[in-house]
């Protein structure tokens, strides 16, 4: 038998960054180190003042780097055949969009002095919605003259990267003008990992400009420098310093530079791959291919699937991005999601559950177990799932929850499972929007850590999708597909889906529907629909404009004007 060889995900998430060694022959998790952000609160930096605002310190991310390797790296010290010079590859996964600003040697503003008490030099997490006005611009700005919406959705969203920098630019005028540019988080780790020293040799990954900053091959990478100059004098100078061609997860960003690796306890020279966002890599661990939609279940979801790039696919309204080769190389990759899913049972469970039910873990095991006992429709209510705003099908962070029925008799498990339904019922809006237009989904793999952990959110959602909902055999797919990425990267399969047909799978239980439940929930989902529609901006009525005008209210209050 062949020498074994391996390779290292980093995985970049909201709260932590968490490292994995995997075995290049069969996918085995070899061991896994987590390091836990100390900044802010759960890794996010935030203000009172504006719930919008989401932020993370660039010093985290490196200090996740230095401690989550090489404590997985000693872990994998005890497997059998295990030896830090056969790592052949590291691969690399982050929240996005988060763009940072960077100077003119790719290091980000907030690590100097003169920027260590100002927000916007720090990085942008990908749900910070504070260029919610900006986003509204660059859409209106594309309209019908520009094709660059074309391949996103058609709506440019808040969460994206150059409505982010176009908020620097209005608010904070002075990091705007001492940035040389803007980097993606999943970008930015592989360009120290390779000693990169200057902004132009730093490689793009097309999964994040593809889905996030209007690139596409169609139109020759970026949107033009006209486009941008009509936004923003001067904002062209961010397309100037961004190297293309953008290119996909299984290619070389470079060996791992030596004083890099001394302190990652490696050798130098291991091949980094070409980072990626955490959904896509998700994806392919998770052995995304035509026909499966994978769902990465979390804090939001993001939902990922692939079509052939040998057909012709249309451009699907509302979703995140349709881009060549984001996910796997050959395929087109297509992205979708939901702004906020566990975060909204945590929501509830920590803020507004009576104090019976626990505090933690213990209130959505206690909420969970009541809400299991109930009935699909039982309850009376109905929820929309939008928290922290809508992703897909609407992109629009300026919308809000939503609880119809209520009455005195209204108990916390059934406002519980109500919110859970509404997660379900708005993954079945993206999935009847992918199918409307063309893309099928024949099986559904979810992972993450509902998907592990929450039994009764499962069989939900299979009764509301009315598909078998199976979970990916690994608990920490993100992190997988970077594995898999780095794997390709530094020579141990030849592509992404030899990779895929020896390093994933799903487990053998899975969730199915059960008829008389769907057969509820499909009348439910009718009225979910209606008010989807009137609370949204697709809606005739009279209502749609009041999540907004709350909003407003509630912004103008605050900020005392």
């Amino acid at each position: 038998m062949a020498d074994p060889s391996f390779s290292i995900g980093v995985d970049f998430g909201t709260g932590s960054v968490r490292t994995l060694v995997v075995d290049n022959r069969d996918g085995a998790e070899v061991a896994s180190a987590v390091f836990d952000y100390p900044g802010g609160d759960g890794g996010v930096i935030g203000d009172p003042r504006d719930p919008n605002l989401a932020r993370q310190h660039p010093t985290d991310y490196l200090a996740g780097l230095r401690t989550a390797v090489p404590a997985a790296v000693r872990q994998a010290g005890a497997y059998p055949g295990f030896r830090v010079d056969r790592i052949v590859g590291i691969g690399v996964d982050s929240t996005g969009s988060t763009p940072i600003p960077v100077d003119g040697s790719a290091t980000p503003l907030a690590l100097q002095p003169r920027f260590t008490a100002e927000p916007a030099a720090l990085a942008w997490l990908w749900k910070d919605h504070t260029a919610h006005a900006e986003a509204a611009e660059i859409t209106e700005r594309a309209g019908a003259a520009y094709p660059y919406l074309a391949k996103c959705g058609g709506t440019y969203s808040s969460e994206w990267y150059w409505s982010k920098i176009l908020r620097c630019e209005r608010a904070s005028p002075a990091v705007a003008a001492a940035a040389a540019g803007w980097v993606e988080l999943c970008d930015y780790i592989p360009a120290y990992l390779t000693g990169v020293t200057t902004l132009s040799a730093v490689r793009r990954s097309v999964c994040a400009a593809g889905h996030k900053a209007m690139y596409h091959q169609d139109w020759g990478g970026l949107p033009s420098a006209e486009f941008l100059e009509g936004l923003s004098p001067g904002l062209s100078r961010f397309r100037d310093g961004f190297t293309m061609p953008a290119l996909s997860a299984d290619r070389l960003a470079g060996p791992l530079a030596a004083d890099v690796a001394a302190t990652l306890g490696l050798p130098p020279g291991i091949a980094v791959a070409v980072g990626a966002f955490d959904a896509h890599l998700g994806a392919v661990g998770a052995g995304a291919a035509p026909g499966t939609l994978v769902k990465i279940i979390g804090t939001s979801t993001c939902d990922c699937i692939v079509a052939p790039l040998s057909a012709p696919l249309a451009d699907i309204p509302g979703v995140c991005g349709i881009v060549p080769e984001s996910i796997l190389p050959g395929m087109y990759g297509i992205e979708a999601g939901q702004s906020a899913v566990g975060d909204i049972f945590d929501w509830f469970a920590r803020r507004i559950a009576p104090a019976g039910y626990g505090t933690g873990a213990e209130a959505h095991l206690a909420l969970g177990r009541a809400a299991a006992a109930l009935r699909p429709g039982e309850s009376g209510l109905m929820a929309l799932d939008w928290h922290n705003g809508n992703r897909t099908i609407l992109v629009d962070p300026l919308l809000t929850g939503l609880i119809v029925g209520e009455t005195l008799q209204t108990t916390p498990p059934e406002i519980y499972r109500a919110l859970i339904e509404a997660t379900a019922f708005g993954a079945l809006t993206i999935i009847d929007r992918l199918e409307a237009y063309g893309v099928r989904v024949d099986r559904v793999v979810n992972c993450g850590g509902i998907a592990e952990k929450n039994p009764l959110v499962m069989q939900i959602y299979a009764d509301v999708i009315g598909r078998p909902m199976v979970v990916s055999r690994s608990a920490q797919t993100c992190a997988l597909g970077a594995a898999i990425a780095g794997a390709v990267a530094g020579g141990a399969h030849p592509t992404m889906a030899a990779a895929q047909q020896v390093m994933t799978g799903v487990k053998p239980d899975g969730y199915v529907p059960v008829p008389a439940h769907h057969a509820v929930y499909r009348k439910l989902y009718q009225i979910y629909r209606r008010l989807h529609d009137a609370f949204s901006r697709d809606g005739n009525g009279s209502v749609h404009r009041v999540m907004k005008e709350l909003i407003e209210t509630r912004q103008s209050v605050r900020m005392g004007s």
